[in-house]
């Protein structure tokens, strides 16, 4: 048996751990790369944080200047007690950069970091040099999977058990093997907090048909991003099947679509070998 660790994955990398004041919320994030290189960010998904992309900040950060936050509400960065709607996401996302001084960045979001990357890339298109959609959330998604995220993610933080996590994390994943110990307990750490229970809600406001279809992204509005768009999807995503991918594929004009083989809702942790290479290539215009 191979077994896996997060640090692993950070071991011999030059990153560092930081907080950061966005617009009135305390931020964790991690960084890697040399500053005055191309921005990026990494924006998590539904109940996740910045140890998502471990996996990437390596190869990312020899070419880019390299950030993965945790977003409001969510990993160890601030709790306000409010619900956390599209227009919450945005403004921590604009206030990141403006905190950080960064005019323009890269955004590459998945599954509900899509989602707030793409309404980003929409509200304020002159901060936005390209954009990844990876397996990004939004109306689009099946409502059956939308009931079980919430599902899911009340009983983890209702009840931080082992396996109440390790169900979780496991069901975004199509190789189940890669959940591993360290994973598990760096999520339950998160959701053992006392506020994260009431976070949790917050978060899961957006996580209903009525909000689906407020904050939906309208076509005419897709048909005008004009930054450079990756949609990157997977043969395997719980939340949508690839015919889903293709159709925003369509919708955004000049974007590129790439669907992963053999993986689920993180192809970036899943597969990084591969998600490293397309990612890189099509962020550096290769």
């Amino acid at each position: 048996m191979t077994h896996q660790s997060i640090w692993t994955d950070l071991q011999g990398v030059d990153f560092e751990q930081r907080y950061i004041d966005a617009g009135g919320i305390r931020t964790r994030y991690l960084h890697a790369g040399k500053k005055g290189n191309p921005a990026l960010i990494f924006i998590h998904g539904t109940g996740g944080h910045a140890e998502a992309y471990v996996r990437n900040l390596a190869a990312h950060a020899e070419h880019f200047d390299v950030y993965a936050l945790d977003m409001i509400g969510h990993g160890y960065s601030a709790k306000p007690d409010y619900d956390y709607t599209l227009p919450h996401y945005v403004a921590h996302i604009v206030g990141f950069m403006d905190a950080l001084g960064l005019k323009t960045a890269s955004l590459s979001g998945e599954s509900l970091g899509g989602w707030v990357a793409s309404h980003v890339a929409i509200a304020h298109p002159q901060r936005i040099e390209k954009l990844v959609l990876n397996t990004a959330g939004g109306d689009k998604i099946d409502f059956t999977a939308l009931a079980r995220i919430v599902d899911l993610s009340l009983q983890a933080v209702d009840d931080p058990s082992w396996e109440r996590l390790e169900t979780r994390l496991r069901w975004l994943m199509h190789r189940k093997d890669l959940v591993h110990d360290d994973l598990v307990r760096s999520r339950q750490a998160i959701y053992e907090k006392p506020e994260m229970k009431a976070s949790m809600r917050h978060i899961l406001t957006m996580h209903t048909p009525e909000t689906r279809r407020q904050y939906g992204i309208q076509p005419e509005q897709w048909a005008n991003i004009k930054q450079p768009t990756l949609v990157l999807w997977t043969d395997h995503d719980p939340t949508a099947a690839v015919a889903v991918g293709e159709a925003l594929h369509a919708l955004i004009p000049g974007s590129k679509l790439v669907v992963m083989k053999d993986c689920g809702h993180w192809p970036q942790f899943e597969d990084p070998e591969t998600f490293n290479r397309v990612h890189i290539d099509f962020l550096r215009g290769l």
